[in-house]
């Protein structure tokens, strides 16, 4: 099936490389995008983007597609910043993804201290190495691990991918998950912080972008390299804790944190 959606809101490009998904490649006019067991090809013509799947419900939900970005888009320039209004212009082709939460915890427990071409090289090891192949309209992939499959493998599996450091906090996180589930869904932000906090390799930016793009918590705010520098650059903070600057946005743009934290890391990142 196909799923068409204006693309003045969705842009795949923009939505896709801007740090909250690692599991994409290009294809033929776009990329393939793959999601927990699932597949899907995104791509646009510049007036339409399209998304071609076998499960439209799950990835209508998975690109928000149920949330009018215009309105976020105008609420982010109603602040009257000058750079955070040209960058939501700029970026408004970016929209914040739902995604599959274990997926989440343990990509970007991969992605500390890491950079993007290499925590997407780990991860696609980590499929290929843990999970038989399917096959879809796009040809053969790989699905994402379960957490039982990731319990399974043992920590030197883990660093023969290229995790190092981190083979320890993917094996015992998947087998704290395998045994006592993964279900925070009904913990408000401040307490679904804390609790993922608990996760060993979880610390305070991991955990704000499993909230974002994990629970769609879009009231949280990742503080990573990029938006230090935002913050320093541009909006002249002195803070020096990467906490208290997350505090200091989540203060200033409440509800709306996760899509201006977007708009800003796209914009910086691009250099605009």
């Amino acid at each position: 099936m196909i799923i068409d959606y204006p693309a003045q809101y969705f842009h795949p490009g923009q939505t896709l490389e801007c740090g909250q998904i690692f599991r994409f490649e290009p294809y033929k006019e776009g990329y393939l995008v793959h999601s927990a067991d699932k597949i899907c090809y995104l791509y646009s013509d510049g007036d339409k983007t399209y998304i071609e799947c076998d499960d439209p419900d799950y990835f209508y939900a998975y690109f928000d597609l149920n949330r009018d970005y215009s309105k976020i888009v105008e609420h982010a320039k109603s602040y009257g910043i000058p750079l955070l209004s040209r960058y939501a212009e700029a970026g408004k082709g970016v929209r914040l993804l739902n995604q599959n939460r274990e997926e989440m915890l343990y990509s970007f427990i991969i992605s500390q201290n890491n950079n993007i071409p290499r925590i997407k090289s780990i991860i696609s090891r980590i499929c290929g190495g843990l999970t038989q192949k399917r096959q879809s309209s796009f040809g053969e992939y790989h699905p994402f691990p379960t957490s039982a499959q990731l319990a399974g493998a043992g920590s030197e599996f883990f660093k023969n991918a290229g995790a190092g450091y981190r083979d320890k906090y993917l094996a015992e996180t998947s087998a704290r998950i395998v045994k006592e589930g993964f279900n925070l869904e009904k913990l408000d932000t401040p307490q679904l912080k804390r609790e993922l906090l608990t996760y060993l390799g979880v610390g305070a930016k991991v955990a704000d972008c499993i909230s974002l793009f994990g629970f769609s918590r879009r009231d949280s705010f990742p503080v990573d390299t990029w938006i230090e520098k935002v913050y320093r650059e541009d909006f002249k903070g002195e803070l020096t804790d990467r906490n208290r600057i997350c505090g200091y946005f989540t203060g200033l743009f409440g509800e709306y944190s996760g899509y201006i934290q977007q708009y800003l890391f796209y914009g910086k990142r691009q250099n605009l």
